[in-house]
């Protein structure tokens, strides 16, 4: 063999050593090397060197987040209605020697896992409680099936239920129920209105009477101490009265008048003649001395 073509060959063999020597391993990833079959080191990040032909990759492992999908299962529970349920589950691989040798298919294992687990938490919880039992029961399963696959090197991040379906009758029946809940809050609501515009028409009209009455009695004031008033005010009680003593005599009524009628009149008089004293400025100076 010419020696140009030998020294060809023997660079070939050179570059083929060195790719079989030299080995990249890619941010969050785990190489597993076994030399001559047996376990030999986990290589991480970075520029590595192995023999070749005796050394060789045998797992390549992801140390990034994964999400592991729950497909739809029937479950039951615990006062016998089936219920379908699905989620999804997030891990990481923290050992790639475990995961590679202590489970042939670790996503898999602990999809099976977490469904069985899944499943029995459900059936420990009657319906009613179900849904507000969602966060306790990721808590559990989580908890659960972390403990497990720890021994396979990996580590359960969060367990999340995505949907839970009840039958299409209990769904009929808890619309049906909500629907009869807002109608009683909408006529509550409406009666609740109503007495407090009752009770503002009521107030409004109490005001109203109540001023009525008191600018009726600023004017009757006014004009008894105006000329004439107490005259005209004699009048009206006089006329009142007789009017009174009209209506009452009218029905089956017993009626009491005085014997002498001049002594209602002056009675009357009287009452005045004091309210209008009453009404009188003080005689006198200012230190109320009189003039």
């Amino acid at each position: 063999m010419p020696p140009a073509l030998m020294g060809v060959g023997i660079a070939l063999v050179v570059v083929l050593l060195l790719a079989k020597a030299v080995v990249v391993v890619p941010k969050n990833g785990a190489f597993v090397i076994e030399r001559l079959g047996e376990y030999d080191r986990t290589l991480i990040r970075g520029l590595h060197v192995v023999l070749p032909f005796i050394d060789r990759i045998a797992y390549r492992q992801s140390l990034k987040d994964a999400a592991v999908d729950l497909s739809e299962q029937m479950c039951i529970t615990h006062d016998h209605i089936q219920v379908r349920v699905d989620g999804v589950l997030y891990i990481k691989v923290f050992d790639a020697e475990k995961a590679s040798y202590g489970v042939a298919d670790y996503e898999l294992a602990i999809q099976l896992l977490t469904q069985t687990a899944l499943r029995s938490e459900v059936n420990q919880i009657e319906l009613v409680k179900l849904f507000e039992s969602r966060n306790a029961i990721k808590a559990r399963v989580r908890e659960d099936i972390d403990k497990v696959a720890q021994t396979w090197g990996v580590r359960v991040l969060k367990f999340e239920i995505k949907n839970i379906w009840p039958p299409q009758d209990v769904l009929a029946a808890v619309n049906a129920a909500e629907g009869a809940k807002q109608l009683v809050i909408k006529q509550s609501e409406a009666t609740r209105q109503k007495q407090i515009n009752d009770a503002e028409g009521k107030a409004a009209a109490i005001r109203a009477i109540s001023n009525a009455t008191a600018e009726g009695i600023r004017t009757i004031g006014a004009a008894v101490h105006s000329p004439g008033g107490i005259e005209a005010m004699q009048l009206r009680v006089a006329e009142q009265y007789v009017a009174r003593i009209g209506e009452l005599a009218k029905g089956n009524n017993t009626v009491v008048l005085p014997s002498n009628p001049t002594d209602l009149t002056a009675m009357i008089t009287q009452a005045l003649h004091l309210r209008k004293e009453q009404a009188a400025p003080p005689h006198g100076d200012d230190k109320g001395e009189p003039s």
